[in-house]
Order: structure tokens, then sequence, then C-alpha cells
């Protein structure tokens, strides 16, 4: 055998090996619905789209909510089931925060919706992030709509509606998409997990959705990655992988401040920066998520969330992470002595 043969099948062996490991695949993608009726979490949702599309009476759309929660999804399946196989033809997909200005909305958009096209009552334009584009990109794109509603329908994605001018949302059926459900979460997790042949544990699962807070892209993406370091997932690999504190060494940590062991507290918090690695804004996260599981009274609650929220705005402004979260703890001990 020559040494270029022996090369070769070298490189095929390794990447028959490469196949068979989790990771040769983006899961994300992988195990995208491709249908409304497969989306996890959005039944209520799904029941509407599906309604406008059997009447053959889409209208604009304008999709709201937070990241990884089917908005994209939604979007991609509404084009799956209208134009079927020649689905990519017929559905432009955008992305705002990338190209923001009006030109993209003169060029682009309006090419596309222009250009000719059989077998189908309208085209669909998806614009993604559109909360990104400036005011007077949006005021073009509201003159574009009116100019093309004849033969395009806009499908709009967003994280905060508030940013989008009024003249757009009155022009669009608005779904607004909340962080899915720990059992949606659950559910299609469970799903990959089983399909990929993967061992995930019960306290694998639920630090999977507890590190997911409602994201399923999250959910997945911390699946597939925790996947690849040992043949089982559990709860150890899940908070190794997302660089996330165990619910009750937060509440610990809460605590012993509460308690007045500041010295304690600073050191809990200490281990969390340092060791596990966690930012500062979501220490400030789990806090928020978990300020009522804790074992306070109501008015400890309060204080804390009050506190939680002076040292959130000041780290969004650029104050030091940890001075703040230090401060933060100093000031619930100092609470204790009152």
């Amino acid at each position: 055998m020559s040494e270029s043969d022996a090369a070769d099948d070298a490189d095929a062996e390794s990447d028959s090996g490469d196949d068979a490991r989790p990771g040769r695949e983006i899961w994300i993608e992988k195990y995208r619905p491709q249908r409304l009726d497969e989306v996890y979490g959005h039944d209520d949702t799904v029941d509407r789209l599906q309604s406008y599309i059997e009447g053959n009476d889409l209208p604009h759309l304008l999709f709201a909510g937070p990241a990884g929660v089917g908005k994209t999804t939604c979007a991609t399946a509404i084009a799956r089931e209208v134009y079927g196989d020649d689905w990519r033809g017929n559905f432009l997909e955008l992305n705002a925060s990338d190209e923001r200005g009006i030109d993209v909305v003169r060029d682009r958009i309006k090419n596309f919706a222009r250009a000719s096209f059989g077998g189908h009552d309208y085209r669909i334009i998806f614009l993604d992030e559109a909360d990104s584009l400036t005011d007077d990109a949006q005021s073009a794109l509201r003159r574009t709509m009116e100019q093309f509603s004849d033969n395009t329908r806009f499908i709009l994605s967003c994280n905060y509606s508030s940013k989008i001018i009024d003249p757009i949302q009155s022009r669009c059926a608005v779904f607004r998409f909340s962080p899915l459900s720990d059992d949606a979460v659950a559910e299609q997790t469970r799903d990959i997990a089983e399909t990929e042949g993967i061992e995930l544990t019960d306290d694998g699962l639920d630090a999977l959705v507890y590190a997911a807070n409602g994201d399923m892209r999250r959910a997945i993406n911390s699946l597939q990655a925790a996947a690849t370091t040992g043949d089982v997932v559990d709860e150890d690999a899940v908070y190794l992988i997302t660089s996330t504190a165990r619910p009750e060494e937060i509440e610990s940590m809460v605590t012993a401040a509460v308690e007045g062991d500041f010295t304690q507290a600073r050191s809990k918090l200490d281990s969390l920066l340092t060791d596990t690695g966690m930012a500062g804004g979501d220490i400030i996260d789990q806090i928020h998520r978990s300020v009522w599981d804790f074992e306070l009274s109501d008015r400890q609650a309060v204080r804390l969330m009050e506190r939680v929220g002076d040292a959130d705005y000041r780290i969004t402004e650029g104050a030091n992470e940890q001075v703040q979260l230090e401060a933060l703890l100093a000031s619930l001990a100092l609470d204790s002595e009152e």
C-alpha cells in the first residue's frame, strides 16, 4: 500500500469516527421544527397561524419575544407550509441587526417584492431583529408594505415590540412569544436525548431546564455540549458546561448575607466569579429568578429585590461587577443588624 493510500484510509477512518461523535452536527438546526405542528410550547399561537394558512388569508405578522422561543422557527415553518418545496424561492430572510440602513429596505426588499413569480398569490419577506432598524428605515419599510401589499407579506421579528413604530404595528397581526415553559423545554430536550442515544439523568434534565430559563436554543446547545464530555449527561456536567450556579449555591450566598455573615457570603460570591467563571450579570439574573424561592420574609425579599435592581442598573452602566455584587451583599448584611 502506498503512503498516499494509507493516508486516505486514515482520513476515511477519522471522518467516520467524527460522524459517530455527538457534536458533528449543530443540533439546534438538526432538530428545528419543519412544520408549525412540530413547534413546542406555543399551542395557541400555532393554532392561530395555521388558521391563517388554511384560509389562505395570511396578513403581515409581527413576532415579539425573547431569544430562543421559536420566532424564526415559526416564520420558516409558515413558508414551508405555504409554498412546499418551493419555499426557498419565495421566502427572503434578512437580519436587520446586520443591515440596518434605509438602503436595505429600498433595495433588497423592493427588488424581491417586485420580482416575478408563478403559482402563488404572494411572497414572504422575513425581517429578523426588526427592532434594530433605524426610524428612517422603519418609515421606508412602512411605505414598502403599503406599496406591495397585493403580492408580498412581511413577517417581522423583534425582542421588544415597543421599538417598532406604531404605523408598522397597526399593519400587522401581533404575536407575543413568552419564554417557553419548563415542561416544553424538558419535552424537546428529552426527545433529542432519546434520538441521539444519550443517557440523560433526571437531575441532568432538571439542570438543563433551569439553565435554559425558557430558551430552547440554549437548552439544546447545552445538551449537545454536555453530551461531548462523557457518556452520561447529569447535573454536574450541565452546570459545568453552562457555567451556571446551582440554585442552592445562590441561596446559601444570599442567606448568609441576610443573616449578617458578610464574610461567608463574600467567599461564596468569589467562588462563583472565579471558580465557576460566572459573569456578574448572570449572578444578578439568577438571584432575581430565585428570590421568591428563598426562605425569606416578605420584607426581606422586597429589600433584596430593591438592591438587585440597583446593582443590575449600575453593572449595565459599566460599573465593576464584583464591587457592585459585594455592595449588594454588604447592604443585606447591614440590614440584618437593624
